[in-house]
């Protein structure tokens, strides 16, 4: 169906300045699911549709792209146990923890992880958010990482988004590998990524490196294992101490290297040559307390593309709201509302591999569109809680509220 936009005052995000200046009231034609114009005429005599936005403000569709949105089982009780002065290892030692998550998810079924994801995912579509990044990681079996994976593009079927799986199955040591972590690697390498890769069911390959996670040399043989199975790298790096994974990950042209508060400048060169994107997670950064900030002004020093993300989690960033991490990004990071406002738009579509087609609007892109009532897109930073999102647009079809389709 065709569809065109009248009195939409745009933020397009192209690259340069102006993309983030807000035009004077204007027209975006789209026909099928991709902007086909933008200017002052609409494109057809007798469009199949017309959405009059009164002067309310368009940016590009929200990129979440980094989430664990995924997963069964709650650890509200964990949170009240740290803050009662629990340390962390007893927590463990209870079967909390990471391993309760896990313990958790590989008792649902594909469609008690779609059930439990949906509220999630309402929490982000109502914050603007067309598109999606979902890791596996709480399954560690190939069964149970499939499963995953399944769950988060059925996801699909129920609402109006587009999701990105991604494969992190070298999230953590399962327990029946407990002190065996290589030859959980080798498992990863030789079984997981290749019927995740024949399948097609992620695009992408993540692995946390590391002291708690996976040390430089198993994050190499993942990230070689995906290379040769056509898959592109993702990192979890440097988000505890400086192992060099995100060097690693450049060197891999990886998308994005994720966390990052301990990088340093030989880091952030390795990031600027490879053109890799530095996502930044405040939310973890926050709801941990921790005091390492990225690097921020190393990352501008050398132009590296700084994309933002909510990394929702139910162990340290259980946040469904991305306008959040916006305002996090400025009130914790210093970042510029356009920074953050780039970040969730076209830096966040570089990194999930969509830097051509996502996260602008103009020609030939993807129809992908967030009508907001609010006057500047500072407002998406200043404020959280209050609602403004008037529609969403996904691959050309008009969903009012935020909703789930054309209604």
């Amino acid at each position: 169906m065709d569809l065109t936009l009248i009195n939409a005052r745009l933020v397009t995000m192209e690259q340069g300045t102006l993309g983030y200046t807000v035009t004077e009231p204007t027209t975006v034609n789209i026909h099928a699911s991709s902007i086909t114009s933008v200017g002052t005429q609409v494109a057809s005599s007798h469009p199949s549709a017309i959405y009059d936005c009164k002067g309310k403000l368009v940016t590009p569709g929200l990129i979440d792209c980094h989430t664990h949105l995924v997963f069964a089982g709650n650890r509200a009780n964990e949170f009240e146990m740290r803050l009662n002065g629990i340390p962390y290892q007893e927590i463990a030692k209870q079967g909390g923890g990471i391993l309760s998550t896990v313990k958790a998810t590989r008792e649902a079924s594909v469609e008690q992880l779609v059930e439990l994801a949906l509220p999630r995912l309402e929490g982000l579509t109502r914050t603007g958010v067309t598109s999606v990044e979902i890791k596996s990681g709480y399954g560690l079996t190939l069964d149970d990482e499939i499963k995953m994976l399944r769950a988060a593009k059925a996801l699909e079927n129920h609402r109006r988004i587009r999701v990105t799986p991604t494969l992190l199955a070298a999230h953590a040591v399962p327990p029946e590998f407990t002190g065996k972590a290589d030859q959980y690697i080798e498992h990863v390498c030789q079984e997981i990524i290749p019927l995740v890769a024949e399948e097609k069911l992620a695009t992408s390959v993540d692995v946390f490196c590391e002291s708690i996670g996976f040390s430089v040399e198993q994050t190499e043989k993942v990230f070689q294992a995906a290379h040769q199975h056509g898959l592109t790298i993702k990192g979890h790096t440097e988000q505890l101490s400086n192992l060099g994974g995100t060097a690693l990950t450049a060197q891999y042209q990886g998308l994005s290297a994720d966390h990052i508060e301990y990088l340093d400048e030989q880091g952030v060169v390795a990031l600027a040559e490879s053109g890799t994107v530095a996502t930044l997670l405040p939310g973890a950064f926050y709801f941990l307390k921790e005091t390492q900030q990225p690097p921020i002004e190393m990352l501008r020093k050398h132009n590296v593309p700084m994309a933002l993300a909510t990394d929702f989690n139910p162990g340290t960033s259980p946040f469904a709201d991305l306008t959040m991490m916006m305002n996090m990004g400025c009130t914790l990071f210093g970042l510029t509302p356009e920074e953050t406002l780039r970040g969730v738009t076209c830096h966040a579509a570089k990194a999930l591999g969509y830097g051509a087609t996502r996260g602008q609007i103009k020609a030939g892109f993807d129809a992908d569109l967030a009508i907001w009532d609010i006057s500047h897109p500072a407002d998406l930073s200043y404020q959280v809680g209050i609602p403004r999102l008037s529609a969403r647009i996904v691959q050309g079809e008009l969903c009012l509220n935020g909703g789930h389709g054309n209604d």
